[in-house]
C-alpha cells in the first residue's frame, strides 16, 4: 500500500515484508555495514503551516547532503557547490518498487547500474569503506540486507 499523509498530496510508498525475518536481519546489517552513515533511515521535518508536513518524522533513507563518491561514478562536471565527484545521497524509500514503476530498472544517478548489489558496489571514496564491507559479507549476509533494500 501507499501511506499517505492526510491532506498531503504526496505519495510514499509504504514498507514491504517489514516483520519477516530476513528483512529485520537485513536492517541491521544495513546499520552495521555503514550504509546507515549516509541512507539515514529517518528524519524530522520542519515547522509548516501544512499540517500534515508539521514536524512529522519521515523513513527516505537519505541525509540529504553530498559525498565523495570516488572516480567510478564521477563525472567531472561541477553543479553549484557540488564537484564533479559529489553526488547527493538519494532518497532508499520505494527502491524495492522500482522495476513496477519504472519497467526496467536503472539504479545510481545515470541508471548505469542494472541491480542494486551492481549499485552498492559502484560506491566509492566516502562509501569505499562501507561497499568493501558489504562485498565481504557472507552470501546469506548479502541476501538479508538486499531483501531489506528491496522491502522499501
Amino acid at each position: 500500500g501507499l501511506l499517505v499523509p492526510r491532506g498531503c498530496c504526496c505519495f510514499v510508498p509504504d514498507r514491504r515484508r517489514r516483520d519477516d525475518p530476513e528483512v529485520q536481519r537485513g536492517r541491521g546489517l544495513f546499520a552495521s555495514v555503514g550504509c546507515a552513515a549516509c541512507h539515514v533511515p529517518s528524519l524530522r521535518t520542519g515547522p509548516s503551516d501544512v499540517a500534515a508536513l508539521d514536524r512529522q518524522t519521515i523513513y527516505p533513507y537519505t541525509d540529504l547532503l553530498l559525498h565523495d563518491m570516488g572516480d567510478g561514478l564521477a563525472d567531472g562536471r561541477p553543479e553549484f557547490a557540488a564537484s564533479g565527484r559529489e553526488w547527493r545521497t538519494p532518497p532508499l524509500w520505494g527502491l524495492g518498487l522500482t522495476r513496477v514503476v519504472n519497467g526496467e530498472p536503472g539504479f545510481l544517478h545515470d541508471g548505469r547500474a542494472r541491480t542494486v548489489t551492481e549499485a552498492v558496489l559502484w560506491h566509492g571514496g566516502e562509501a569505499e569503506p562501507a561497499r568493501e564491507r558489504f562485498r565481504r559479507l557472507p552470501t546469506a549476509e548479502r541476501d538479508a540486507l538486499l531483501a531489506f533494500l528491496r522491502s522499501l
